[in-house]
């Protein structure tokens, strides 16, 4: 778990600090400073939007977000997802500075600095605050899992999702090189 605050922040601590150029999430009111994803993360994450950003621009009914961009979930919680699908339908969710609101698709890649707060707290949280469907992407076993209603689908040959008719992804173009 990244460091974390001795006492507890609001929202609107948390909106009001200055920008050291680090991101950072409040969970339960605790300021988590998330280190620089690596190469290997990036050109995940990448690959992911590319295809959800054309997903989008073919057949419309929402779009894709990538971190650094942060989603408001409570006063106490502001995560930062690596990417994130807004359906049309909620697009007001989306402000000048901020999400209010939870994304329809949370998509977390996971690393060993950040395997357990996004498999377990993030999860959880995004659970907690209505997250339609959660991608857990896992550089280090080349495996997808979706959690949809709390149920975990360990995705073995194609990504694809009721929230998104006609999306489809083989999952090992998720994992470039």
């Amino acid at each position: 778990m990244a460091p974390q605050t001795a006492t507890r922040m609001t929202y609107e601590e948390f909106m009001a600090l200055p920008d050291d150029g680090k991101h950072y999430e409040l969970i339960e009111g605790e300021l988590c400073l998330n280190a620089a994803p690596f190469p290997r993360h990036q050109r995940i994450a990448r690959s992911l939007f590319r295809r959800l950003d054309r997903y989008f621009e073919e057949h419309g009914g929402g779009e894709v977000w990538f971190a650094p961009l942060d989603f408001v979930l409570s006063r106490e919680n502001v995560l930062e997802p690596d990417l994130a699908v807004i359906l049309s339908e909620r697009a007001s969710i989306v402000g000048e500075r901020n999400v209010e609101g939870a994304p329809d698709i949370a998509i977390e890649v996971l690393s060993a600095g950040t395997r357990r707060k996004d498999r377990v707290v993030k999860r959880r949280l995004y659970e907690q605050y209505g997250v339609g469907e959660i991608w857990l992407v896992d550089p280090h076993d080349r495996s997808v899992t979706i959690i949809r209603g709390g149920v975990e689908i360990v995705v073995t040959d194609a990504i694809t999702s009721p929230l998104l008719p006609r999306f489809t992804m083989p999952v090992r173009d998720v994992f470039p090189g």
